[in-house]
């Protein structure tokens, strides 16, 4: 079976993981064009040492590229204010989108939670939302499937080395964008979400937090909490084998009297869930310690892959 061709907007360290992974990793992806702005960029060179077409004139120089045509999924990997240019850009070409910025102009897909939901609804923009969100909305996802969530928290806290430009100009957008799919993908009611670039030497893998306060009034659903947290913790881990649980889930009472009202808007909390991460990187390009850029390209490849299955399905029953 040929494999689906795709592009990569975005030369710098996000984009540079995903080429590789799909290089090393897909079985039925292809790279046919890997795209930035900087003609010196690492990842450009790397892209043409691996004889993969490129072009430094962004996403004008992507459409005018030969074989274009035959692109069918595009990653984009460079800022949230960039993405809505290319993503018009793209508009008129049909051309599925996997956007690693926090533009959020598709729906949010965490793939364990809700990309086949997406998937039947065939979008063709779907946003990865951050990789905070990432690590942390299928531990909240998980919770929620068992008890509800009036409110949950996320620290994500990442070495200051694996932080790039874009992530950096994103500060505003990442801690807006995950708070937003906390409550919308991850079922929370109310969600908030924290950011630490950590600039200690060496470098520290990377770690969140997940704080949920759940309404279970007897405390009878702590096990099976426990039990949704572990099952999601070894999904996610299916393609990000870096993912792990530090520690077993904490499911503690809410003492009596603790002005939790503030948080859940007045709805009742009982209890206190607390999930401790680690997300340690397949250091494909950047070092093990940059988990929080694996866990972003090793979710937009598992989101490609379905959508590749899901053409390759489409063209087989339309020739039946």
């Amino acid at each position: 079976m040929s494999r689906t061709k795709v592009a990569i907007i975005g030369s710098g360290n996000i984009g540079t993981d995903l080429m590789i992974k799909v290089l090393r990793l897909s079985a039925t992806l292809e790279v046919a064009a890997m795209v930035g702005i900087d003609p010196e960029s690492d990842g450009l060179a790397r892209a043409e040492r691996f004889g993969v077409p490129t072009t430094h004139e962004g996403v004008d120089g992507l459409i005018a590229m030969p074989g274009f045509d035959e692109i069918q999924i595009v990653f984009d990997a460079t800022s949230a204010g960039a993405h809505k240019a290319n993503a018009a850009a793209l508009a008129p070409h049909g051309k599925q989108l996997v956007d690693l910025t926090p533009a959020a102009i598709g729906p949010f897909v965490v793939p364990p939670v809700n990309l086949e939901e997406h998937l039947a609804e065939s979008v063709d923009n779907v946003n990865m939302v951050t990789c905070g969100g990432q690590a942390t909305i299928p531990m909240v996802a998980a919770i929620a499937s068992v008890v509800p969530v009036p409110y949950a928290e996320i620290v994500a806290s990442i070495a200051s080395k694996s932080a790039g430009p874009g992530t950096r100009a994103n500060i505003d957008e990442f801690t807006e964008t995950t708070a937003h799919a906390i409550e919308a993908v991850g079922g929370a009611t109310r969600g908030k979400a924290i950011i630490i670039l950590n600039p200690a030497e060496p470098p520290l893998i990377m770690r969140d937090t997940v704080l949920a306060l759940v309404e279970d009034p007897d405390g009878a659903k702590a096990d099976a909490i426990r039990a949704s947290v572990e099952e999601m913790a070894a999904r996610v881990a299916e393609y990000v084998p870096g993912y792990r649980l530090k520690q077993e889930v904490q499911v503690t009472p809410i003492p009596e009297g603790q002005p939790v009202h503030t948080l859940t808007g007045g709805a009742a909390a009982t209890h206190q869930v607390t999930v401790f991460l680690e997300v340690e990187g397949a250091a494909h390009y950047l070092p093990a310690y940059a988990g929080n850029l694996d866990i972003m390209t090793s979710a937009a490849l598992r989101v490609a892959e379905r959508m590749a299955e899901q053409q390759a399905g489409s063209t087989v029953g339309a020739t039946r």
